[in-house]
């Protein structure tokens, strides 16, 4: 009796993980309910070294800055899915190889009940794995029992496919005297079934990801809804003299265009009701803290540049908006910590961790709790309901979707950090060229035509103080500053370039508001931040 081996039983596998991938996203569209493809990506990003991570990162953005793109967040975050899938789609033929492998070499009768062990062994991984994430999707009864009903629906359906494959060989042996006929007829018999078994596991694949992909609003997630502060208020620098040139980068960034990124392939869901902000450690007594109450508190406003440190130079990880929230400076006395607490360890609901100083905290005012975005809540994807913010540093110390402060009396390397990044990661003074404005040419009789050139520069908390231009190998010339929306933000600026017709590369460097200048020498993101020079080249 010669069962089908290796090549099948991946081929099954596939067929038949496809269709479970789908189901798996059809009902975390719908209902909440975890994606396992996501939670099995996540938990093989949390357990690889940290030098594998990095030169992950480097990698995609590399890939996505060669393609042309430019929105590297959203392009960073649909691959990171993609490989998800691609990765829950190659274990399951793995699977169905082993199983059929297996099945072929022992002596044993056809049964599912193989089928049905290795569909409860991935149950019960799965659960395990949800547990270890932490997410709070994934670890209730009903939604652990869905997991274990589909996994043991997927074992069973191989353990058939194995024994239907295996049982028409033995018929055709016993019933037909020619072993080149009997050969021909069990192949025609095999790759028939398998087209069979192909086009329904098609089906329900397209089925379940096209439901899912139109309930995707029904999933109970926060969005920007209501009105923005942005749309009636004039921002802080209206009346600022200089116009930036044509093609700068909008100075305060919509909403829908500021960059995320964070260690899951999909955010956390909270529900703002169910949600405490718990402080613990060395405390005289533990506290939770509802959104309301934190909301009591005077709200501190704040306009604030943010900027990832895998962002390349030129990159769009980086965006300015307005942050309302708590000082935590001003909620630290009603903490009641002890005196021998010197950091505060966050922690997030995607097991992201960082510590901060409490130095730091009674130093400086704006370091806050965050609960607005431009005068609504935090979306999901961007930290609902509350995150921190910390002036200087770069968005790897800064943890969203906050669910617990503790007090310690030492530092511990955070998250990133234990990964082999930055132990400060304070941002670098950097600038960058946007646009030469070609369409803004400006024609002057005593001092001939001049073309705009523009973009911004930012250093953290510190300001910009100069920024300057230079055209291809000579001298450096000054460019004019527009008033920055806050000491926390970029600055955009604009040189008026003297045109000359030719083929001319610009570059752009800048000093911070502390006499800093920007790194000359071309540095990767990891793992203090990208530094270098950037710049443009045209054809004028």
């Amino acid at each position: 009796m010669r069962k089908p081996g290796f090549w099948i039983g991946a081929l099954v596998g596939l067929l038949l993980t496809a269709p479970l991938a789908a189901v798996f996203y059809a009902a975390w569209k719908l209902a909440g309910l975890p994606f396992v493809p996501f939670q099995i990506f996540d938990w093989i990003a949390r357990i690889l070294p940290g030098s594998a991570i990095t030169f992950g990162i480097d990698s995609m953005v590399k890939v996505i800055r060669a393609l042309g793109i430019a929105e590297i967040s959203a392009a960073a975050k649909l691959a990171e899915q993609s490989m998800a899938i691609l990765i829950f789609l190659v274990l399951g033929a793995v699977a169905g190889a082993v199983l059929f492998g297996i099945l072929r070499l022992l002596r044993t009768g056809v049964s599912v009940i193989p089928g049905i062990v290795l569909g409860a062994a991935a149950a019960v991984g799965a659960v395990a794995l949800g547990r270890s994430l932490g997410r709070a999707e994934s670890s209730s009864l009903p939604v652990e029992g869905w997991v274990i009903a589909a996994f043991l629906a997927w074992g069973t359906a191989l353990g058939l496919a194995n024994r239907r494959l295996t049982r028409h060989r033995i018929a055709l042996r016993g019933e037909t005297p020619h072993p080149e006929y009997d050969a021909r007829v069990e192949r025609l018999d095999r790759r028939s079934f398998l087209v069979r078994l192909g086009a329904a596991t098609a089906t329900i694949t397209v089925v379940g990801a096209a439901v899912g992909a139109l309930a995707g609003g029904r999933r109970r997630t926060n969005v920007a809804s209501g009105k923005r502060w942005s749309a009636d208020h004039p921002l802080p620098n209206a009346g600022a003299d200089l116009e930036p040139a044509s093609g700068t980068r909008p100075e305060y960034t919509p909403l829908e265009d500021h960059y995320r990124i964070d260690i899951t392939t999909t955010p956390p869901v909270i529900d703002a009701a169910k949600w405490r902000l718990k402080v613990g450690g060395l405390v005289e007594r533990p506290l939770e803290l509802t959104l309301d109450q934190i909301r009591a508190y005077e709200p501190l406003h704040q306009f604030v540049t943010l900027a990832c440190i895998s962002n390349p130079i030129g990159g769009t990880l980086i965006g300015t908006t307005r942050w309302t929230g708590v000082s935590l400076q001003r909620l630290l006395p009603d903490l009641k910590l002890k005196p021998e607490a010197t950091h505060l360890k966050l922690s997030s609901a995607d097991r992201f961790y960082e510590f901060v100083p409490l130095e730091t905290i009674r130093d400086d005012p704006r370091v806050m709790l965050a609960y607005d975005w431009d005068g609504l809540p935090l979306e999901t994807k961007h930290g609902f309901p509350l995150r921190i913010y910390i002036p200087d540093l770069y968005g790897m110390k800064q943890p969203k979707w906050l669910l617990s402060l503790e007090a310690t009396d030492r530092w511990e390397p955070g998250y990133w950090v234990k990964r082999g990044w930055d132990r400060t990661a304070r941002m670098k003074a950097t600038s960058v060229i946007d646009t030469i404005a070609v369409d803004m040419m400006i024609a002057q009789a005593d001092s001939g035509t001049k073309i705009p050139i523009g973009g911004i520069a930012h250093a953290g908390a510190r300001g910009i103080s100069r920024v300057e231009v230079r055209t291809d190998d000579g001298p450096w010339r000054e460019a004019r500053l527009r008033s920055p929306l806050s000491d926390t933000t970029w600055v955009v600026w604009r040189y008026d370039w003297p045109f000359q017709a030719g083929n001319h590369t610009f570059t752009v460097r800048c000093v911070d508001g502390r006499g800093g200048a920007q790194i000359v020498e071309a540095a990767p993101p990891h793992p203090s931040g990208a530094s270098g020079l950037h710049g443009k080249g045209m054809m004028l």
